[in-house]
């Protein structure tokens, strides 16, 4: 049952006649009723006003196909093949079973809800509906995956400068691969490689970013989201679902051409680590933070000198 329609009505926050709704929508008053019925089941607060008809307990920000592409930049569009999911287990997944039905090109999945978001190291995102922005980009890269260096850095700093383009104040990057304000986790990218074939390896950039949440009492890190950050701003997740697509493709055609070397210096001036005491989570690894190398390394000065810590074996806190 496809609720979309129905919520796309409801999303102006008014209240809307089961009559009306079920004349815009060519059907009837007990479908309308049962449809109400499974968006609350999925989360969505409907309120049932007798004599009136039905409204959302408040107006809700729609992710739609139309919206994102009417922001698409001539580059981001081109081959690009954007799907707009109600609610999916997670758009990774999506890009992966996509691929396993021989889908090609830049594969866009972008989701209202997931119900098996992830995190970094298996942690689990929270994904409710109609509150936050989740999407993934699958795309072939000409490199190999010992040239893959750097990479989730690329696509957090995309993210990142799509945000601050949108109106985010004072945005940092927190070493591999989140967007912080004021220390409070934001958004976070999680990649994802599949099969190198010929020098060429698929990849899944996946991206969460807070927009609209005001709570998450099963978070058990501080986290902030857009409205939290800049209530006088109106995040639009549309929008911001296009801006951030901008930004990825054009980085990830540079990244494909030359890796992270460009990046370096643009990465380390929004590093949150920067001159900070840091500990790591194993090996006994302490220091102070000194930003990234070359090749998406982080650095750390230690008593021994400089450290490299590479991503992927283990993570770096602030001190206590």
């Amino acid at each position: 049952m496809n609720t979309i329609p129905l919520l796309k009505l409801l999303s102006d926050g008014e209240v809307h006649s089961g009559e009306s709704l079920a004349a815009s929508l060519g059907i009837s008053r007990t479908a309308i009723w049962k449809q109400v019925r499974k968006l609350l089941d999925k989360g969505i607060e409907v309120k049932t006003i007798r004599g009136r008809g039905y409204q959302l307990a408040s107006p809700m920000d729609l992710v739609t196909r139309e919206g994102i592409e009417q922001s698409l930049s001539d580059p981001a569009r081109k081959d690009m093949a954007l799907k707009v999911l109600g609610q999916v287990d997670s758009t990774n997944t999506d890009i992966t079973r996509r691929w396993q039905d021989g889908e090609r090109g830049l594969l866009v999945s972008v989701a209202d809800s997931q119900q098996q978001g992830r995190g970094r190291r298996g942690r689990v995102w929270q994904s409710p509906p109609g509150q936050n922005l989740y999407m993934s980009v699958g795309v072939s890269l000409n490199r190999g995956f010992t040239e893959l260096d750097g990479l989730s850095l690329v696509a957090g700093l995309a993210l990142l400068e799509a945000l601050a383009d949108k109106g985010l104040s004072l945005p940092t990057l927190k070493w591999p691969n989140d967007v912080l304000v004021e220390g409070r986790k934001l958004a976070g990218i999680l990649i994802e490689l599949q099969g190198e074939l010929e020098g060429v390896v698929r990849v899944i950039v996946g991206i969460g970013v807070n927009v609209h949440m005001q709570e998450a009492s099963s978070v058990d890190q501080p986290w902030t989201s857009l409205d939290l950050c800049g209530p006088a701003t109106d995040w639009r997740r549309d929008e911001l679902a296009a801006g951030i697509l901008n930004r990825l493709v054009d980085y990830l055609s540079d990244f494909e051409s030359s890796g992270f070397t460009g990046f370096a210096e643009q990465w380390n001036r929004f590093d949150a680590f920067k001159g900070r005491k840091l500990v790591a989570s194993s090996g006994n690894l302490a220091g102070i933070g000194r930003g990234v190398d070359e090749t998406g390394n982080y650095l750390l000065e230690t008593t021994d000198g400089l450290e490299r810590v590479y991503a992927g074996e283990i993570s770096l806190r602030v001190a206590q």
